[in-house]
């Protein structure tokens, strides 16, 4: 599995439910890296995407407890267990913060967009940088959009 998330100089991802901010070439890279695989998302992850629907072109594996959820387009599973159960071994992880938590440990790649500014947020991913298991093994950039300088990094587990 792939975890693929956009982070902040403290490793922050979202504040009261949305995205920190919104650059479209990391968008673009998203849909690129993403499509024509399955992600796994939290439901409160997915109500922030357009219109709260299932992404296009990918098989969207939802994790979620409420047994009245049913987004069209999308698998939802109560538990973790059974998610992953579902899962191939391709899948991208997509975030939220609770849903990456318990999924790290199975992920070999992390793609991560590193923006450099620190954000007022709420929920973080998991340092990297501080964790012993993970190495930083490709880095592109940097970029800049509107004034905000980004790299993409990617990690890799060591084995």
């Amino acid at each position: 599995m792939y975890a693929i998330v956009a982070v902040d100089k403290n490793w922050a991802i979202g504040r009261e439910g949305d995205q920190l901010c919104y650059i479209p070439a990391d968008l673009k890279r998203f849909q690129k890296l993403t499509t024509g695989h399955a992600v796994l998302v939290g439901r409160k992850t997915l109500a922030t995407f357009p219109g709260g629907r299932p992404l296009k072109n990918r098989r969207n594996i939802i994790l979620s407890s409420r047994k009245d959820f049913a987004p069209e387009g999308g698998e939802v599973f109560p538990s973790l267990e059974e998610a992953l159960a579902a899962a191939p071994e391709d899948t991208f992880v997509i975030g939220g913060e609770s849903v990456y938590r318990v999924t790290l440990d199975r992920c070999d790649t992390a793609y991560v967009t590193k923006i450099q500014k620190a954000f007022p947020a709420d929920c973080y991913f998991p340092n990297l940088d501080a964790d012993p298991a993970w190495q930083a093994t490709e880095e592109e950039g940097p970029f800049t959009h509107e004034g905000l300088t980004y790299t993409y990094v990617t990690y890799r587990r060591i084995r």
